[in-house]
């Protein structure tokens, strides 16, 4: 049981590895990683754009 819970959360993280370096522009970028943030309740709705702000930007700079 532990490996299928281990392969789920390895698929997770390269859906998402996915969807963030999937080449965007920078709007679209912060746009999707808003939608996953909402979705997942990770952050609250008046500090999201901030957070979304500084990932984009670390992202891109990797780029």
């Amino acid at each position: 049981m532990k490996g299928f819970f281990t392969f789920l959360l390895g698929a997770a993280v390269g859906a998402a590895a996915t969807a963030l370096l999937t080449p965007a522009t920078g709007p679209e970028l912060r746009a999707r990683i808003k939608v996953i943030l909402q979705k997942k309740g990770i952050i609250a709705a008046d500090d999201i754009d901030e957070l979304v702000e500084m990932i984009a930007a670390q992202v891109e700079d990797k780029k």
